[in-house]
């Protein structure tokens, strides 16, 4: 199931009749609507936090209004959520942008300008102080045992626009709001990391900013979930220069147990440099190296030239984004040992989805490992 939010738009041209004279929609579609709207309501009452109190009883008025309709019920909520945000100023609000974002108490002053300057800041405020986002889990595999050895985080909004985690991310930047939103993202994941099943290692995507920033060791002493489940997962495209500073930030949260992935997005020999200073416990394969990869000799040489660096130093390597059989076969016949994509397991919002992933491996419970298949 699809675990991308409903916009309000979706909820109103999706098919839902509006009056009794509308055509009903077709039953699996409802359904999977419904599915959707609950998996948001859901999380959203499920936070505990007293920064969404008030968030949190105008849901709960909004179903008791709407017995039975669920969706009507989140439509009306994102709605006066939309209502109450202060319109920014000198520019009329378009129905195209994206829903309102906010910003901690702890944001400091140069923050604070960039609030009142940039335009869609109201919006960036109001889901960074309502706390409107969740975190979805997409399971990585031991493609060696076929079994769920670990999860990605992955951040999604909860809005009326419907729009994708890179939108906001991209949005917060221009707003100078990119580092504040990340923490609440990470805050979000480490805090629905401990509904996965304990012995998954939890996978976490930060920008190369958010890693030199001096509050990240703060947010690893604050959360219950180990260090030794954590990895933190950094791109391959800093500049050369911030490789020392990388390091030196990593190492106090390595040497409690966190453990560090770099993503080669395919300049293998320009990447190599990095891996090789930072040393990092996995190396990720990015999309432009694994689709298709049955259909390419020459990539599928650079792969287990990939495979063979990794296990040099002592990584594991993960090939993201498999999304079709023929992907994954030749992936395991070159020899990487783990992987995630839609073809092995989609992301989900669900605790009770994820429960499902507590299969234990004999391999990789913990990166590192070496199952490889023989390639024929």
């Amino acid at each position: 199931m699809s675990t991308r939010k409903p916009s309000a738009r979706a909820l109103t041209d999706s098919g839902m009749p509006a009056s009794p004279e509308a055509t009903e929609p077709p039953l699996k579609q409802l359904r999977g609507l419904r599915l959707q709207v609950l998996e948001i309501i859901d999380e959203v009452l499920g936070d505990s936090s007293q920064a969404t109190d008030a968030v949190r009883e105008e849901l709960r008025r909004h179903i008791a209004a709407h017995p039975g309709r669920p969706e009507e019920a989140l439509l009306e909520h994102l709605s006066s959520l939309r209502s109450e945000q202060p319109a920014p100023q000198n520019e009329p609000e378009s129905q195209d942008n994206p829903a309102a974002q906010g910003e901690p108490e702890s944001q400091h002053a140069n923050s604070q300008h960039a609030i009142s300057q940039h335009p869609s800041s109201a919006r960036l405020e109001a889901v960074l102080r309502d706390h409107m986002l969740m975190t979805a889990f997409q399971p990585v595999f031991d493609l060696t045992t076929s079994t769920v050895v670990g999860a990605e985080a992955l951040t999604r909004f909860v809005s009326d626009s419907g729009d994708p985690a890179d939108y906001w991310f991209a949005e917060a930047e221009d707003s100078g709001l990119r580092t504040d939103l990340e923490f609440a993202a990470l805050e979000s994941g480490l805090e629905a990391a401990l509904k996965l099943p304990p012995h998954l290692f939890v996978a976490l995507k930060l920008s190369d900013e958010v890693c030199l920033d001096p509050r990240l060791p703060g947010l690893f002493e604050q959360t219950p979930v180990a260090p030794a489940r954590v990895i933190l997962e950094v791109s391959g495209k800093f500049p050369q220069e911030q490789a020392a500073s990388l390091d030196a930030a990593a190492a106090p949260l390595r040497s409690a147990g966190v453990r560090l992935s770099i993503e080669n997005t395919g300049s293998f020999f320009a990447g190599a440099s990095h891996i090789l200073r930072l040393k990092p416990e996995m190396i990720k394969l990015e999309r432009n190296l694994t689709a298709g990869l049955n259909q390419d000799s020459l990539r599928q040489e650079l792969v287990e030239a990939e495979v063979a660096f990794a296990l040099e130093i002592g990584a594991a390597l993960i090939a993201q984004r498999i999304e079709t059989k023929d992907e994954l076969a030749t992936l395991a016949d070159l020899g990487v040992t783990l992987g995630e994509g839609y073809h092995l397991g989609r992301p989900s919002v669900q605790p009770s989805e994820w429960a499902k992933w507590g299969g234990r491996s004999r391999h990789l419970a913990s990166p590192g490992g070496r199952g490889r298949t023989t390639r024929s």
